[in-house]
């Protein structure tokens, strides 16, 4: 006779819903959105089905809607026409740019919503690295540095709420956390791009941006795919430097390293389910060999068990109907 039966707390969905160990709110979601300039302007990205490139006034609208549903943050990626492009990037630290505008003018309407803008180069540079480039092709760590610290600083005066910097330079993060302070801006966290690996997952992004690389590729400054110990000291290292977050990119091929630093460090932890992972599951979808909607949820619920305690998607506002359902 058996006396341990496990499906005893599975029969009915009461008994299910009071034994679930990870549970997925809205308040767990980032929502990352593309700008761009002009007015009215809702550009379709073809590898991933769903997400647009948005003008100002309709990116304020989709905000709105993602408030509605709970969503308490976004993230912001400029895309910079060609002809603002240079080889320093030197249209990342303009006043009066589209990112700026962007965090000044959602920061009015809808105070708030917690603003996170990326910390790289790769929009604004002409050959799509994330950073100054040297006579011989290579990204120079320390200079770089010096143009992500003019970067941040001009998106706190626009009132971000926090910076984060996606370059993975050596350093990046003690940088901006002095200079921050140094300027008055105690107040405005870094969010960092910790675990960022050297991925085959980023391409749609890259579309989404018109960032694509001109020459070489990004594995001398983000991380070997095979490597896990090293973000256990790329994290050591970003909360020595002053972190308040830290990320893991992409999030499903890596739910092992989420995992490994949830048992290193108390620290909020963040994962970015990025543009390949849901081009992947909108694709399937579309091809009717999934169930989509429950393969989104599925794949978020992964992130957040292997102990991410927010998760940047872009099915965000889908996900966040879904649960209120």
């Amino acid at each position: 006779m058996l006396i341990c039966r496990p499906r005893r707390n599975r029969k009915s969905s009461a008994i299910r819903a009071l034994v679930q160990e990870t549970r997925l709110h809205p308040s767990d979601l980032i929502y990352p959105l593309f700008v761009i300039d002009g007015a009215g302007q809702r550009e379709p990205i073809a590898s991933m089905p769903g997400i647009y490139r948005l003008s100002l006034d309709l990116l304020l609208k989709e905000i709105g809607k993602a408030a509605l549903l709970s969503i308490p943050a976004v993230a912001l990626f400029p895309v910079i026409p060609k002809e603002k492009k240079d080889e320093e990037g030197s249209e990342a630290w303009n006043p009066k740019g589209i990112l700026q505008q962007t965090i000044r003018a959602i920061k009015r309407e809808f105070p708030e919503i917690c603003v996170i803008a990326d910390v790289a180069l790769d929009p604004y540079t002409s050959h799509g690295h994330d950073g100054v480039v040297d006579e011989r092709g290579e990204v120079m760590n320390d200079e770089t540095i010096e143009t992500l610290v003019r970067m941040a600083l001009v998106q706190a005066e626009a009132g971000v709420d926090m910076v984060a910097p996606s370059d993975m330079m050596d350093g990046r993060v003690r940088a901006i956390r002095e200079s921050l302070d140094d300027e008055g801006f105690h107040h405005v966290n870094i969010h960092a791009y910790t675990a960022k690996y050297a991925s085959a997952f980023y391409g749609p992004f890259r579309d989404a941006l018109s960032s694509k690389l001109k020459f070489g590729d990004k594995k001398t400054y983000q991380m070997n795919p095979a490597n896990q110990r090293e973000a256990l000291l790329e994290a050591a290292l970003d909360i020595e430097e002053g972190a308040d977050i830290i990320m893991v990119k992409p999030a499903l091929p890596y739910l092992d390293v989420i995992a490994k630093l949830r048992e290193a460090t108390p620290l909020p932890i963040s994962a970015y389910q990025v543009s390949g992972e849901y081009a992947m599951l909108k694709a399937a979808e579309q091809n009717g060999w999934i169930d989509g909607p429950m393969a989104l949820l599925e794949s978020v619920m992964s992130i957040k068990r292997a102990g991410a305690d927010m998760i940047f998607t872009y099915a965000a506002p889908q996900i966040a109907e879904w649960l209120q359902r």
